[in-house]
């Protein structure tokens, strides 16, 4: 893409009402922008990274046998009736009426509708264990929404469901479905705990949490240093205790001492996180509701044992810049960047180095690397301004440099400036983003 042709409408200031590093870094870079309470649109440099990071997730769950659907975002109000949820999920479910008064909601999750959609069509057990999943719209009326894409109100979501003829092939599949969500989350690049968690209105006898690690994050954890034990404040502290220790920063947690020690001896440590996934064991809770039945090995009827599993695609955005970036902008992990390099012609006006920029680009596009050449006609500092805040992890600078045969490469993360010979300049590069 060319800076010239493109549509990155930076900013200098943030609203006012933009605390946390994503929400501030993704408005000014032109990521994207506000609708309305918790409502955003994604612009075109946004749009790249979200479908970055659904591929990961599509390509992890379709490697583990899962199958892609999509349900209608618009769910009919009497099937959270039948299930007793309409009730339990309050003012956050949005209800709607058509023209003829019918009642609809739109769809905060989809365990209703999914269990709607296998039943009468799966009714043998030969025909599971069944996993289906989509990564479709979802809407919650939050009472506050902010903090940019952590707290919307609609947002993107990864909602899977199993279906299984026992309760052991169910727990087979939740286990299946955390390593898989641990592969996803290590190919974003991103540092993150699974914790022990409260199943909350989704219900079931067992939940895991899958939390990027900031000290901005909403969820206060407890975790265990030498081994994998990690907990949700929720499930071990009172009401009281939860809401005084979420009130705290992660500094002032760093000062406390936990009573309780982890099974393996160790001591155990307050870590904030944003919470990204969510894995559930239902059991029959929908299925028995529903009255969505097999046939067992005996001819016999049996509701189905259920798993629910999601994963916030569009708030992974906000927890990579959470947890990556710096007081001049965002820091992309190599698997979620909008462009990989960034080539920057410090003079348009010199023929020489337009004419390197224009060959580099070429050559790493037909190589397969997202390349931005920034063509523009703005001057070298503010080029450099908007490179660190947009985060491109590489940065290639042709300018004065160049009449000595060098260029420099600049490191985001790092922040070092590399000089490299122009012979050079394109296998330092494939060597640098490997």
């Amino acid at each position: 893409m060319r800076r010239s042709r493109a549509f990155i409408p930076t900013t200098k200031e943030a609203p006012s009402d933009a605390t946390l590093p994503s929400h501030k870094f993704l408005l000014r870079g032109g990521f994207i922008n506000q609708q309305g309470a918790g409502l955003y649109n994604f612009m075109p440099l946004g749009k790249i990274v979200l479908e970055k990071i659904r591929a990961v997730v599509k390509e992890e769950l379709d490697n583990a046998g899962c199958l892609e659907v999509q349900l209608s975002f618009v769910t009919p109000i009497s099937l959270w009736e039948r299930s007793g949820r309409s009730e339990a999920m309050g003012k956050e479910m949005l209800r709607i009426k058509d023209r003829h008064e019918n009642e609809f909601v739109l769809s905060p999750t989809n365990e209703e509708a999914m269990v709607e959609l296998v039943k009468n069509r799966v009714t043998s057990y030969k025909d599971l264990p069944l996993n289906l999943y989509q990564i479709n719209t979802k809407f919650r009326d939050e009472a506050r929404p902010r903090y940019g894409l952590l707290r919307g109100r609609e947002f993107l979501m990864k909602d899977g469901y199993s279906f299984h003829s026992s309760q052991e092939d169910m727990i087979r599949e939740f286990e299946l479905m955390e390593e898989t969500y641990k592969k996803i989350f290590t190919r974003l690049g991103l540092d993150f705990r699974v914790v022990e968690a409260d199943s909350g209105a989704i219900g079931g006898t067992g939940s895991k949490e899958f939390h990027v690690l900031a000290n901005s994050g909403e969820d206060t954890l407890v975790v265990c240093e030498a081994c994998n034990y990690g907990a949700n404040i929720e499930t071990i502290f009172t009401g009281e205790e939860v809401h005084a220790l979420n009130e705290k920063s992660y500094e002032e947690l760093k000062e406390l001492k936990i009573s309780k020690r982890c099974s393996c001896g160790a001591e155990l440590h307050f870590k904030k996180g944003i919470e990204v996934g969510h894995i559930f064991q239902l059991g029959t809770k929908y299925s028995s509701a529903l009255e969505a039945h097999f046939n067992d090995e005996n001819g016999k009827p049996k509701p189905f044992e259920m798993a629910t599993f999601g994963i916030g695609v569009s708030r992974l955005i906000a927890a990579v810049i959470e947890q990556n970036h710096d007081e001049n902008g965002c820091i992309w992990t190599k698997s979620t960047a909008p462009y990989m390099v960034n080539i920057m012609i410090s003079n348009v006006k010199e023929t020489p180095q337009v004419e390197l920029g224009e060959a580099l680009y070429a050559k790493l596009v037909e190589s397969g690397v997202d390349t931005m050449l920034d063509d523009s006609k703005e001057r070298f500092g503010f080029k450099m301004k908007d490179a660190e805040l947009i985060g491109f992890p590489y940065t290639v600078i042709i300018g004065k440099e160049l009449q000595n045969g060098f260029v420099q490469i600049f490191d985001r993360k790092t922040k070092e400036n590399i000089s490299v010979a122009v012979d050079d300049i394109y296998s330092k590069i494939m060597e640098l983003i490997k």
